[in-house]
């Protein structure tokens, strides 16, 4: 796992995951999306300041004459946001958060003079354009964070999931065999998202969406029908979070 993975390339649209960058060890692993439309490109929950100038670097790299235009970050956690107000000073990108955490997130360290390139999304999402394409900020509130967002590309047919999907202690970047891999995300899901409920305003959400790939923040993506399916019913069955008080 050493080097950037494209995950489409056609009439110039590029979705690329980025090379796994060690965080020194003691870090969660993070996944870095990079996507391009013409002459705009997107960073997808760029990550924290382990990370930051590696990141910074291969994004601009894979831009070429390309500008950054947009920052999305699905939610508030530090693996996501703590190197914002760097992005946000290096380039002239907008970031994208949820209005419940543009005032948590200069805790982090953003500029005064930063505030205003970023950007509130509201609870219901919206549309987020890129170059020639409209990409959807599609609600995913408490899963894990009450204020949520995946993005779908129409284009590429890939849903960014944030932390739904994440896989943990694995060395591959692809799931080959869905049984296998449910361990690798059952505890960290049964902790972490919220509910069953919230699970399931989810799959409605998603289930009738062209997906051929599902790529979580972090661990393996899932690619075709048929592992996008088996994820997605999965979600719909799990028991988590409240579900298991006693």
């Amino acid at each position: 796992m050493s080097k950037n993975i494209t995950l489409y390339d056609a009439d110039g649209h590029r979705n690329v995951l980025l090379e796994d960058f060690d965080a020194g060890g003691l870090a969660v692993q993070t996944n870095q999306h990079v996507i391009v439309d013409g002459d705009e490109g997107l960073v997808l929950d760029p990550g924290g300041h382990k990370v930051y100038t590696r990141v910074l670097s291969s994004t601009l790299g894979l831009l070429g004459r390309a500008q950054l235009a947009h920052i999305f970050l699905s939610h508030q956690d530090p693996d996501i946001v703590a190197a914002i107000n760097g992005w946000l000073m290096s380039t002239d990108a907008v970031g994208h958060v949820s209005s419940l955490w543009t005032r948590f997130v200069p805790h982090f360290g953003l500029d005064r003079l930063l505030l205003n390139r970023l950007l509130p999304i509201a609870d219901e999402g919206g549309v987020l354009r890129l170059g020639n394409v409209e990409l959807q900020m599609i609600p995913a509130h408490f899963l894990h964070s009450p204020g949520n967002f995946h993005l779908w590309d129409p284009t590429s047919k890939i849903l960014y999931s944030g932390d739904l999907g994440a896989s943990i202690g694995i060395d591959y970047r692809e799931v080959t065999d869905f049984d296998a891999h449910v361990p690798a995300m059952e505890g960290f899901h049964r902790r972490y998202m919220a509910s069953r409920r919230a699970m399931q305003a989810w799959v409605r959400r998603v289930r009738d969406l062209p997906i051929e790939i599902i790529a979580p923040q972090h661990g393996a993506l899932f690619r075709g029908t048929e592992h996008v399916q088996r994820f997605i019913a999965w979600c719909d069955a799990l028991e988590c979070g409240v579900d298991l008080l006693t």
